[in-house]
Parts: structure tokens; sequence; C-alpha cells
């Protein structure tokens, strides 16, 4: 490869391709190499200073009874976690997966030849639809979204709406009052808080 770019050496191409301005002119400081047997015992006293404690990470999804090949071969498999491919971020690679599988179960179970998933998490599926609605409401300002929607969500929503000039206003979605420069709103079901739907 080196010789078809025509370059005598691997530094070369590096010189020619990554910028000074953003190399280290100095070696690494790293420590003493350990042996494999030292650094496992190390990571051990590291583990063991962790704290278990109940995972909140859902926030409004309740609990249910999850299949155990589900749980492992969909929610937990470690091909989508682990560096198994280096082109992309390997979560990324992982909800592409999980993307494609649950269209082929689709298909399986409708027997249609094709079935549709957004490549959208949720935060960016609103920050997305919010944006299309400026698009159609042209000349309104303001974009409510219920307080009842993820935290994730509706900071998402907020960055996107800065760069736009939409102002976001977060609030009860029971009692807000709609004025004619509300071009749109969010509301979330299942919503963020389990007290009530």
């Amino acid at each position: 490869m080196l010789e078809a770019m025509g370059f005598s050496s691997l530094d070369a191409l590096i010189d020619t391709a990554v910028p000074q301005e953003i190399r280290m002119s100095r070696p690494l400081q790293l420590p003493a190499p350990r042996g494999e047997y030292q650094v496992l015992a190390d990571l051990r006293k590291l583990a063991a200073q962790n704290q278990v404690f109940r995972s909140l990470i859902g926030m409004g999804y309740s609990g249910c009874i999850t299949p155990p090949v589900i749980q492992r071969n969909v929610l937990e498999n470690p091909g989508w976690y682990t560096q198994y491919t280096p082109y992309q971020a390997e979560i990324a690679q992982g909800r592409l997966e999980a993307l494609l599988n649950f269209q082929t179960m689709i298909s399986d179970l409708t027997g249609l030849a094709v079935a549709n998933a957004s490549l959208l998490d949720e935060a960016t599926a609103a920050a997305e639809a919010m944006h299309l609605c400026s698009d159609v409401r042209a000349g309104r300002t303001i974009f409510f979204v219920s307080a009842a929607c993820h935290p994730q969500t509706i900071a998402v929503v907020q960055t996107r709406a800065k760069p736009l000039d939409i102002e976001v206003i977060v609030g009860d979605h029971q009692d807000f009052q709609f004025s004619d420069q509300v071009f749109g709103a969010l509301v979330q079901y299942p919503r963020h808080f389990r007290d009530h739907p």
C-alpha cells in the first residue's frame, strides 16, 4: 500500500496525512509495564469499590418479564458494546443491528416483504418532528414540550431549537394555553413519571 501511494515508510505516510499541530512531539508518559496477574488483581480491587443500586435508567418504563433469550441476544448482546467493528461507534452499530432484527421479526410475523424502522432515537426523532412542524407553520416561533417527557428528549429538543431561533416552552400539557405563535407540541406516552397516565 505504501509503495502504491508513493511513500517509503509508514512514518512518511503519517507525516503527510496527520497535521503536525495535532501530533505529540514527545513519547507517551506511560507507567512501568505490569504483568497480567497484577493488572487483574488491581482491577478486582477497583471493581470491589462498586456499589450495586437499582437502575432507574428506563425513566418511565414499567417492569416486565423479559424472556432470557431476548435479554441475552437483544438487550445484553456483548457484540453491541464491545469493539467488533472498527469503522463506527460500537453502540451505534448495535442499534442498527437491533433495528434490522426488529424489521426482520415484523416481516416474519406479518408476511410482508418489507418492514420499516426508524433510525432515530426518541430524542432525535422529537427534535426532527419539531423542525418539520416549524417548516410547515412558517412564521410561528414557539414549540411546546410537556414536562412529562423524558429529560434527555427535552434537552435535545431545546438544543436543536437554539440555532433555529425557536422558543421552547416546557410545562404542564393540561394547563398550557396555545397562542397564534405556537406551531407544535410534544406530549409523550408512556410518560416520564409513573404516578398516573
